[in-house]
């Protein structure tokens, strides 16, 4: 047996903890002295130990606790129980990371304010480019709602090419469009999506959801049909002039870079012709060292 201290440091608990159990009647002792009212432990109320530390940390109250246990959970329910927690504990952290990386850019943004890197923003024209391009909607232009769609248009991208033997001429390219008023459904890699709007079409009302189009460089023998369904071949057209700015880094954290070129392009006497597109310079597997080319279109100042 094993005095309460003892039996803490096995469970990783607190004395006071096994105390507060023993009044609720979630974990008795194995054995009170009569004389002392020392507490002692058995090795195998260990069990019911973690039992009662999972349950809570699912999210139940003590009282629940106890109702569940006296209804004797089997060992792979309550492993189905733990692994659910476990994957809703890790989506929550996931997107407490996104939002802090979206928070570290806009303070690095707030930070460059009044700091102009002309040097770093390079105007050229674009040739035109042959593709093969998947698309689907995205609810917005914010990162947290890009990435989950852009991603996996990519790889199923990959995947297409790949089953039908075909290799990319050329870097990636992402491009964006205001989406039109479809029925879409958003991020759905392999979807066709409606006929892109007008320039200048969207309106306030209707502005938000962004089509989102994963395209890759292939040669002039591709055909659409050879890849499947949803997939389209098309020539993106020449841009007369672009300006451009090389990021570094994940997309999550493109902020900076993109606010800068906004400023560059204004204080130039230019105007925005359009989304800017990503080229994708080099895409290692941590995406902390990412280089993508930030292109956007430009027109004079009216």
């Amino acid at each position: 047996m094993f005095t309460i201290g003892d039996f803490a440091k096995h469970g990783r608990v607190s004395v006071r903890m096994l105390r507060h159990y023993d009044a609720l009647g979630l974990l008795r002792p194995a054995r009170v002295d009569p004389f002392t009212g020392y507490r002692f432990y058995e090795a195998g109320q260990l069990a019911r130990l973690n039992r009662v530390i999972a349950l809570k940390e699912l999210g139940f109250r003590l009282d629940q606790v106890g109702t569940i246990l006296d209804a004797q959970v089997g060992v792979e329910e309550l492993r189905g129980m733990l692994r659910s927690r476990q994957a809703e504990l890790e989506s929550a952290m996931a997107a407490a990371a996104a939002r802090l990386v979206q928070v570290e850019a806009r303070l690095r943004t707030i930070e460059s304010e009044g700091s102009m890197p002309v040097d770093d923003v390079v105007v050229k024209s674009l040739p035109p480019v042959r593709v093969a391009e998947l698309s689907a909607i995205a609810q917005s232009y914010e990162p947290q709602d890009i990435g989950p769609v852009i991603g996996p248009l990519f790889g199923e991208l990959c995947r297409r090419l790949d089953r039908a033997g075909v290799v990319p001429t050329g870097p990636g390219i992402a491009r964006y469009e205001d989406a039109p008023d479809s029925g879409a459904s958003p991020g759905t890699p392999g979807t066709p999506a409606a006929s892109a709007p007008e320039p200048g079409a969207g309106t306030e009302a209707g502005a938000g959801a962004i089509l989102v189009r994963a395209a890759l460089p292939v040669a002039a023998g591709v055909r659409a049909a050879d890849l499947g369904g949803g997939v389209r071949i098309v020539t993106l057209p020449a841009v007369e002039r672009a300006a451009t700015l090389v990021h570094r880094g994940s997309m999550d954290g493109v902020l900076p870079a993109s606010q800068t070129l906004a400023r560059w392009i204004d204080a130039h006497g230019y105007r925005s012709a359009g989304y800017a597109r990503e080229l994708s310079l080099a895409c290692p597997e941590d995406r902390d060292q990412w280089v993508t080319e930030l292109q956007e279109p430009l027109s004079p100042a009216s």
